[in-house]
């Protein structure tokens, strides 16, 4: 049985990860910062049991990340999806927190890529495993014809440059990497004027990751499968 692995798996488009993939007949680890207020999760935990693995994960502390190594071993790991992250409190210029900013930048930036490092032998153990990085189209040059945003669109650009660096170093490993623009969902984050449900959103991102292939490694696709320009 093929394992995969969701940060944020607690609500919104992590959850629904989580529920898609358990229909697949995947392992399922999937993992929140709080299991306790994670109802949904424990509901599908006495539905899948020993399909599905509930981690309790902070991504920005290296213990928890460290915990997380230990509770995996040596399993190994077909997909990894980074989806926990953070919009940031004060976007505005004039309203800038340094603080908000850093934390934006732990949970979306450095995170993601110390879990890679951390599973990086679980990855590489799968033989052609995949790592999926929920960026956005916020963090594109070209698609920046709005400005504000400051904290979010900086994060999510420099998650997309180290994406790229990740998929160039794995790629002797074979393993995977794409980065993908969710879409502008009803989530939590999206609010709820947002295009489109989470249903849509990983349906297209599934679609996206299962036909994946070394030449597009390193990639930033969104959720339709067109190309979003860097």
């Amino acid at each position: 049985m093929k394992t995969v692995l969701i940060t944020g798996a607690n609500r919104g488009i992590g959850l629904e990860f989580t529920k898609q993939y358990l229909e697949k007949g995947r392992r399922v680890f999937a993992c929140a910062r709080n299991l306790e207020q994670a109802e949904q999760l424990q509901q599908l935990k006495t539905a899948a049991k020993d399909q599905l693995t509930l981690v309790q994960l902070d991504v920005t502390d290296a213990q928890s990340r460290t915990q997380l190594s230990k509770t995996l071993g040596d399993q190994q790991l077909h997909l990894l999806i980074n989806n926990a992250g953070y919009y940031g409190q004060s976007n505005r210029l004039g309203q800038l927190d340094e603080e908000d900013w850093e934390r934006i930048f732990r949970i979306n930036v450095m995170a993601p890529i110390k879990l890679v490092e951390i599973l990086r032998s679980n990855l590489a153990e799968a033989g052609a495993a995949s790592v999926a990085i929920l960026s956005s189209k916020m963090g594109s040059m070209k698609d920046n014809t709005s400005g504000g945003s400051y904290l979010y669109r900086s994060s999510k650009a420099a998650l997309n440059a180290a994406g790229k660096s990740l998929a160039l170093d794995l790629a002797e490993e074979n393993t995977k990497v794409v980065l993908l623009h969710p879409g502008w969902v009803k989530t939590d984050m999206g609010g709820p004027n947002a295009l489109i449900d989470t249903t849509t959103s990983v349906q297209g991102m599934r679609k996206v990751i299962e036909g994946l292939t070394m030449e597009q490694t390193g990639n930033f696709f969104a959720y339709d499968g067109t190309v979003v320009p860097w």
